[in-house]
């Protein structure tokens, strides 16, 4: 998975990563939350999950210690990272403000 994951990361499309756990109460909020900002953005970015129980190296290589995390990356760089739930406007604007 860390090889795969580093190729979608690198490629030309930005990417938004939802790290998130199934345990995680906040994590299904975030989860409906991407699924209408899939809507807003089409194809201008890529929006893919990572549960950090089944990928703890993936989690750890970006230091992501609490869920959900969301980060953005464009090119393999990482250009936004926070923890917490974001909203619908936020996420829209950050991959418009990226793409």
């Amino acid at each position: 998975m860390s090889q795969k994951f580093q190729e979608i990361i690198d490629s030309e499309r930005p990417v938004l990563v939802d790290f998130f756990a199934t345990w995680c109460q906040p994590c299904k909020v975030q989860s409906s939350v991407l699924n209408t900002v899939k809507e807003n953005v089409g194809e201008a970015a890529r929006i893919i999950k990572i549960d950090i129980d089944q990928y703890p190296a993936i989690a750890n290589q970006f230091g992501v210690r609490s869920v959900p995390t969301i980060t953005f990356f464009k090119q393999g760089e990482l250009l936004y990272k926070e923890s917490g739930v974001h909203d619908v406007n936020t996420l829209t604007q950050l991959i418009k403000l990226y793409s």
